[in-house]
């Protein structure tokens, strides 16, 4: 069956799939510092030694820190209108199944920082999907209101932390350089642990890591990611994810888009002349990246609607059908890329600058991207796919 005649039985439109296959390779993009460099600092442990080194993490901060992850929680929500629908065409239950689902994506997750990477979101995204489950029934009003507020609670909340810290710079300046200080002091042992470390030793980091990851991300990141699974939710309810030619997605692309972006060239600006990433203007950066992340998350669906709503095309349908592939394309990714840099692979983690790291997670992004098309090609679903599917319908007559 072809990707279109699969796409029309399924109810499915062409613009998820090619937003869920950009996505997939920004992800890569962002992704590749937290494998190559301490995660509190990244690059700035000694990879902006060049211009093209600063250049490149300039580019990736300003279009793609924040958006990539959005669209990608975008398409969470959008996934689950999809099965909600499909359930209710068969007349089968969907609770448990979705249960089922969100435990699947906990073991995959879990096996993800195991194998692979610190900064997993396959839990987080189960945690937050559970959540999502009691917006199901809501309107589609009711949904963006939600979403909206969400959005500005995120920011709000990370300013707050803003504030914290400025009052400790002011107030309480030696503590703080103190615990800068000390923080810097555990770089030497990052480098030796992934650089060089074997792969238990490596596996136990990204566990203690990955723990520090959440208990910042929990309340700086969570109320987001819930906010873009709300409004996809409500771009099935609505409709307008299945209609490329829809007014929302012309006013995406001229009033949301340059704003968005502006907002956030701005952010990055402020981040590469911070030296100091832990102090309050750097988290006043990061701020205002989240907020100017939601404008330019619609714009580039703007943009990805209008590519939807042209002609088909043989480079359209082979990256649309990346697009159905994209979990099974994100752990690939993280699997090439701790392989590259740990040391139980070539062992390069704080050897190369940004713009080499960069380059390297867009070859790998455009590769996985390429392997889950030709992949959906041969078979039904991605590997990944096939087992998140099988787990989830396990029991269960399809």
């Amino acid at each position: 069956m072809s990707y279109t005649t699969e796409s029309q039985a399924a109810g499915r439109h062409i613009l998820p799939d090619l937003v869920r296959a950009f996505a997939v390779v920004g992800i890569a993009l962002v992704n590749v510092a937290y494998f190559a460099y301490p995660g509190e600092v990244t690059y700035h442990d000694g990879g902006l030694n060049t211009a093209a080194d600063r250049a490149a993490y300039f580019g990736v901060n300003a279009f793609f820190l924040f958006k990539a992850y959005t669209l990608f929680s975008l398409m969470f929500g959008v996934g689950l209108a999809y099965q909600m629908q499909s359930a209710a065409r068969r007349g089968l239950p969907f609770g448990r199944r979705y249960t089922r689902r969100l435990l699947g994506l906990v073991i995959l997750g879990a096996l993800h920082v195991t194998f692979a990477f610190i900064g997993d979101v396959l839990m987080v995204y189960a945690v937050i999907g559970a959540i999502l489950y009691a917006f199901k029934d809501k309107t589609v009003k009711s949904l963006l209101r939600w979403g909206i507020t969400l959005i500005v609670l995120q920011s709000v909340i990370i300013l707050l932390f803003a504030g914290l810290i400025y009052m400790g710079e002011v107030y309480a300046p030696d503590e703080m350089e103190k615990s800068l200080i000390e923080m810097k002091a555990n770089f030497p042992t990052y480098h030796a642990i992934y650089g060089d470390g074997n792969f238990r030793d490596i596996a136990a980091q990204r566990w203690k890591d990955w723990g520090g990851y959440l208990a910042f991300s929990g309340p700086t990141q969570m109320p987001g990611i819930l906010a873009f699974f709300i409004l996809g939710l409500a771009m099935v309810k609505s409709g307008v994810i299945a209609d490329p030619e829809a007014a929302i997605w012309s006013k995406a692309r001229k009033v949301a888009l340059p704003f968005g972006v502006s907002i956030s060239l701005f952010a990055a600006y402020l981040t590469a002349t911070t030296e100091n990433q832990m102090s309050s203007l750097a988290t006043v950066s990061f701020a205002l990246m989240t907020f100017g992340a939601a404008f330019s998350t619609l714009g580039y669906m703007g943009l990805l609607a209008k590519w939807a709503a042209g002609p088909e095309t043989a480079f359209k349908t082979f990256v649309a059908r990346g697009g159905t592939a994209t979990l099974s394309a994100y752990l690939l990714q993280s699997l090439i890329m701790s392989f590259i840099f740990c040391g139980y692979g070539l062992g390069l983690y704080g050897q190369i600058g940004a713009a080499g790291c960069i380059s390297i997670a867009l070859a790998t992004g455009i590769f996985t991207l390429v392997f889950a098309s030709l992949s959906r090609a041969k078979f039904a679903h991605g590997p990944f796919e096939y087992i998140l599917r099988r787990f989830t319908y396990w029991g269960d007559n399809r």
